[in-house]
């Protein structure tokens, strides 16, 4: 990571302080003197700050929203085979350039999650398609997480593998034209959650998002809260709260510019099983009272994933949420629905 220069305070002070020194004073009211303790306060330098503050604000630009097309090769086969088609490279290229090459798209779309295949792709004619997504003023995104795996010691749940080599591939996926990183991992409320699969979760998260930034990625930050169980909003409202707070914390310990990351939460919603569902305006206030608890403001946008709900629902829970967010006058300027 880049860093400010740091200088040691003493000999005798194992302790470093980048570029200033904070000092607490302790004293009593019959004397005077002073105790003095040194306060490390490092201070985050990174090269890429700038481009990914102005990234950021692009992806988050007002009308628009992400259109993930990250699925893998196997998944692509699945949709290939629903209309005839092998599951070939040529096929899927012919798939995606369908979609990247469609006029007008930058209308709506400010930025695409791509396959790694689909980041070095280029159309029939030889166009990278990553040109074609810049001609549209849209980013170009990838996929870096490399997928679930069973959590040990947990309650049968799971966390997201990928750190090793993260590095080195976002550097290759920068020189590439991406531009900005997802990372998928998962909470279940049915399976506790465990404070072990919370912290491994966030923990995951924050490395994920300081390794991206550090290669000039901005990381989409997404700790998903599936909808299975049959547990209330209530609960889903205790576990989103404690799931964000902990992403937060340990985006702070890992000195993550916040400005430079984009939020991708999953609605606050009853468990799919519950015998209740809740209106579009019920799931709105839970949700902005979640977000407004949690999310401090320097973050500039939020990208909802419908996350097992239908399309229609999604749309009309987004839309719940930023009438009430304009009536408050507070959260959330930035609210979008991520197109799959």
């Amino acid at each position: 990571m880049a860093w400010a220069s740091f200088a040691k305070l003493n000999a005798a002070s194992s302790q470093w302080i980048g570029q200033q020194s904070f000092t607490q004073r302790t004293g009593s009211s019959s004397s005077t003197r002073f105790a003095t303790r040194r306060v490390s306060v490092p201070i985050r330098a990174g090269a890429y700050t700038e481009e990914l503050v102005k990234t950021a604000k692009t992806i988050a630009s007002p009308g628009r929203g992400i259109l993930a097309i990250d699925e893998s090769n196997a998944t692509c086969g699945k949709r290939l085979a629903s209309i005839g088609l092998d599951n070939t490279e040529t096929n899927r290229q012919a798939y995606r350039q369908l979609l990247l090459t469609t006029p007008g798209l930058g209308d709506y779309i400010s930025g695409a999650i791509l396959f790694e295949e689909t980041l070095y792709q280029s159309t029939t004619d030889g166009k990278k398609f990553v040109d074609c997504l810049r001609e549209e003023n849209i980013v170009p995104g990838i996929k870096v997480d490399k997928g679930l795996v069973p959590l040990p010691g947990s309650n049968n749940e799971s966390w997201c593998q990928g750190l090793d080599g993260l590095a080195s591939r976002s550097t290759e996926y920068y020189k590439q034209g991406a531009r900005f990183a997802k990372w998928r991992t998962v909470v279940s409320i049915p399976c506790g959650p465990s404070a072990l699969a919370v912290k491994e979760a966030a923990w995951g998260l924050a490395r994920y998002a300081a390794i991206s930034q550090d290669n000039g990625l901005v990381p989409i930050v997404e700790p998903e809260i599936l909808l299975d169980g049959d547990h209330p909003i209530e609960r889903t409202l205790e576990v989103a709260e404690k799931v964000w707070s902990e992403v937060f914390f340990y985006l702070a310990e890992n000195n993550v510019v916040l400005e430079g990351i984009l939020l991708k939460p999953s609605m606050v919603t009853p468990g799919a099983e519950h015998k209740e569902k809740a209106s579009p305006e019920t799931i709105a206030k839970y949700t902005l009272t979640m977000l407004k608890r949690r999310v401090p403001p320097a973050v500039p946008g939020i990208m909802f994933l419908s996350g097992g709900q239908s399309e229609v629902e999604a749309t009309l829970n987004l839309n719940a949420m930023n009438q009430r967010g304009s009536q408050e006058r507070n959260v959330c300027q930035g609210l979008h629905l991520l197109s799959q």
